[in-house]
């Protein structure tokens, strides 16, 4: 069964967040399957769920951990679960992608993202799949973690609202064909 992890800080602070978004994904799809994410096993450190998606079942998951140490908790869902890289699918923001755009690959390097470094360094692979949602770059001279640690306008929310619809749609058609998922995704444009 595939796994579905959607990297967020999960303090309450953070909600709402450009880094969250990966977070509202997972949201999203857990509402189109009618269900919600609970606490996992103590060893997971997640919040889960086994959802329906489409035609296919996953696992969602939001790590407990902070999302730049992510990767032991998602190294931990993986072993506990007995699933392989090549199944898990992470969801996370992408400053270097322009804003509202979405890419979908697997085995390239964490880009720079500090949560998919901590992934890469824990599990030992790049052979995973990466559904990046582009929030662009920060304007003017702000610094990039102040960026991502910001809040989306009243302008750029509802394309946000979009943008993780488009998202859910992708992730449900990677599970029955990754390759038209990636069509799917870099078709995408605000």
């Amino acid at each position: 069964m595939p796994v579905i992890v959607g990297l967020h800080n999960p303090e309450p602070t953070y909600s709402g967040t450009r880094h969250n978004i990966g977070a509202e994904v997972i949201a999203a799809l857990a509402r189109r399957s009618e269900t919600g994410l609970r606490r996992g096993p103590r060893r997971v450190r997640c919040r889960v769920v086994r959802a329906r998606i489409g035609t296919e079942s996953a696992l969602l998951a939001l790590p407990n951990a902070s999302m730049n140490v992510s990767g032991p908790t998602v190294r931990g869902l993986l072993s506990y679960y007995k699933v392989a890289p090549r199944d898990l699918l992470v969801i996370h923001d992408d400053i270097d992608l322009p804003f509202g755009r979405l890419r979908l690959r697997s085995g390239h390097g964490h880009g720079g993202h500090n949560g998919v470094r901590s992934i890469v360094g824990s599990i030992g692979t790049t052979d995973f799949w990466r559904l990046k949602l582009g929030l662009g770059r920060p304007p003017g001279r702000m610094d990039p973690a102040d960026y991502v640690l910001s809040r989306f306008s009243a302008a750029e929310r509802e394309e946000v609202d979009h943008m993780v619809a488009d998202a859910a749609d992708v992730v449900e058609r990677f599970l029955n064909d990754p390759e038209r998922a990636m069509e799917l995704a870099g078709g995408r444009r605000p």
